[in-house]
């Protein structure tokens, strides 16, 4: 897997940083607030830049690279405005503005005292990041070209073993990441499974459900996406067991590692983003990593049904009617809604099985939370207030944007069949609200249960402020923060 850029801490030492000879970021707290430490020269040119008009335009979280500073040997001096009082989410974004630079070889970051120089450390590891597995002509045998980080700090030691618990998130959304970007050629339903079921190294208990279980589960609907695909269909099971005799937190993916709509099949325009629709399960995948690597005290089981949708003589037809594992029957409208198909089985195998104090499911599941809410915000559905608001919490103290969207009865309607429990789609009125909609019948009385609908953020068109264009990881950090808040013993 991709691997986070290797970030070291050490004392506030000025040694030698005129002879630098990568780059140099500097982090200021005001315009006007240059260290002694950096050399005259350099501190004119800076003081020149900073007293510009565009030096002083600039935003808590805001870069200005100064090529080759005079009195220096680094090849650039990156300085990088995040006054005392800044905000969590801006530390990041500065230190996502310093990864986005970092280039080859070595850098250095002076944070000196500054209290979120860890928030600095994480923004710079998770926008370095870099999915280059396919590309032929990058050559990273030379371990002098790798990019490498030290920040000179104060109190390294202190900051060190906060960064521990850092390190392991970012490894998790690059984890999540490297899921989302890979092709389908190479992450097939067994590949997924395969690395997945490799990560009992760092703790996990790892359970992959074949075919043959599926069916004797009664998992019918899940199958019936997948049969019309030679890579075979599964589900795994993830568990995290940190925090004693309590019943765990179910976090649920869908996993479709290719989505041609089946029968119902999509346009052949933008169908190659489609590698992505497995999003919700890498997610999954990349929080149980992050809990296992910083050894979290909680309980968390995570759960993805891998399945390929794919036209074939075998495949499901609209018009087809299948029974779920909880024996509701689901009339197929559109075989292009299903990945809703999938998590109903899942959702329902989950309380069947672990009984959860609480679920949380997430898919890329529909194109209609792209018109509602754009690629800043992932939906939220959830039928416990409280639990909503711990979700809503989470995501904004990571700042990773969500936002509620209504669940109600009078949804129902849009879903009635003539001839089944229930149709797979409403059609588009209310298109992601419908799918939550059907989710929610999978769902037990009295069950706390959250859908984050996913689709527009988890590989949106552009770059964000702490990921290059592609997959972004999104909810990783979230999930993370929610097992953190409310999951774990303290």
């Amino acid at each position: 897997m991709t691997q986070p850029v290797e970030i070291n801490f050490t004392d506030n030492a000025p040694d030698k940083i005129a002879e630098h000879q990568g780059r140099v970021a500097l982090v200021l707290t005001a315009t006007d607030r240059l260290p002694g430490k950096l050399p005259r020269p350099a501190r004119e040119a800076a003081s020149r830049a900073l007293a510009s008009k565009a030096g002083q335009a600039l935003k808590p979280g805001q870069v200005m690279e100064l090529a080759f500073p005079a009195g220096m040997e680094a090849e650039s001096l990156l300085l990088v405005m995040l006054p005392h009082d800044a905000t969590q989410p801006e530390a990041r974004r500065a230190g996502a503005a310093i990864g986005a630079k970092l280039g080859r070889g070595h850098m250095l970051v002076m944070a000196g005292a500054h209290k979120l120089s860890n928030d600095v450390a994480l923004g710079l590891a998770l926008r370095s990041y870099d999915f280059s597995a396919y590309h032929t002509d990058r050559d990273d045998a030379d371990d002098a070209a790798r990019p490498h980080v030290t920040f000179l700090v104060k109190k390294p030691e202190e900051l060190a073993r906060v960064a521990a618990d850092a390190a392991a998130l970012a490894e998790g959304v690059f984890f999540t990441r490297d899921l989302v970007n890979e092709p389908a050629n190479v992450l097939t339903t067994t590949d997924f499974a395969d690395r997945l079921h490799a990560m009992e190294e760092i703790g996990l208990e790892v359970e992959v459900l074949e075919e043959d279980e599926l069916q004797a589960l009664g998992m019918r609907a899940l199958l019936a996406v997948g049969q019309g695909s030679e890579s075979p269909s599964k589900v795994v099971v993830m568990r995290w067991n940190g925090g004693g005799d309590e019943a765990p937190l179910a976090l649920v993916g869908k996993g479709v590692v290719f989505d041609t709509g089946g029968i119902s099949i999509k346009p052949a325009a933008g169908m190659e983003d489609m590698t992505m629709d497995m999003g919700g399960a890498g997610v999954v995948a990349g929080v149980m990593r992050t809990l296992a690597l910083r050894r979290a005290k909680a309980n968390v089981v995570g759960l993805v049904g891998l399945v390929e949708n794919m036209p074939d003589g075998k495949a499901q037809r609209p018009g087809d009617i299948v029974k779920s594992m909880k024996g509701d029957t689901i009339e197929v409208i559109n075989t292009d809604a299903e990945g809703r198909m999938v998590l109903a089985d899942v959702l329902w195998y989950a309380q069947e099985r672990f009984e959860p104090k609480a679920i949380v499911d997430l898919a890329t599941l529909t194109g209609a939370v792209i018109i509602a809410l754009g690629h800043d915000n992932a939906g939220v559905f959830c039928n416990d207030d409280a639990f909503a608001d711990q979700i809503l919490s989470a995501a904004k103290s990571e700042g990773e944007g969500a936002w509620r969207l209504p669940l109600g009865p009078s949804y129902d309607g849009l879903i009635k069949s003539r001839l089944a429990d229930m149709k797979n789609t409403g059609g588009r009125p209310a298109g992601s609200i419908t799918a939550a909609q059907f989710l929610q019948r999978f769902i037990k009385p009295g069950q706390p249960w959250a859908h984050l609908d996913i689709a527009g953020v988890a590989l949106p068109p552009s770059a964000t402020d702490l990921a290059p264009k592609g997959a972004t990881g999104w909810g990783v950090m979230t999930l993370d923060r929610l097992v953190r808040d409310q999951f774990e013993s303290k």
